[in-house]
C-alpha cells in the first residue's frame, strides 16, 4: 500500500498446523514362544512408520519401528529392519 510516497507492508497472520502420524501396519503373523510367558501363541509382527505432517497431509517419514507383540500376554519386543525382513521372509 503506497502511502505518503513510501510503501508500507500489511502484515497477515498465517496459520500454519503441522504435526507428526504414525501408522501401524501388520504385516505377518507369527508362531513363536514368548520370552517372559513362555507361551507358544500368535505374535503379529507390526511396522510403525511416523511421518511429518503439514495441513494433516502426510509428507516425509520420519522414523519406522518394528516389533512383536505376544497375544498371551501382551508384552512387545522391538525388532530391527533386517530382523524383521527375516521373520517375514520365513512365513512366506
Amino acid at each position: 500500500m503506497l502511502v505518503g510516497g513510501a510503501i508500507r507492508r500489511e502484515w497477515r497472520r498465517q496459520v500454519v498446523i503441522f504435526g507428526f502420524s504414525t501408522k501401524v501396519v501388520v504385516l505377518a503373523m507369527l508362531t513363536l514362544v514368548c520370552p517372559r510367558c513362555g507361551n507358544q501363541s500368535a505374535h503379529p509382527l507390526h511396522k510403525a512408520v511416523t511421518r511429518f505432517t503439514l495441513f494433516f497431509v502426510p509428507l516425509i517419514p520420519v522414523k519406522t519401528r518394528y516389533g512383536t507383540q505376544c497375544t498371551f500376554c501382551g508384552v512387545t519386543n522391538r525388532l530391527s529392519a533386517d530382523e524383521a525382513a527375516r521373520l517375514r521372509h520365513q512365513v512366506g
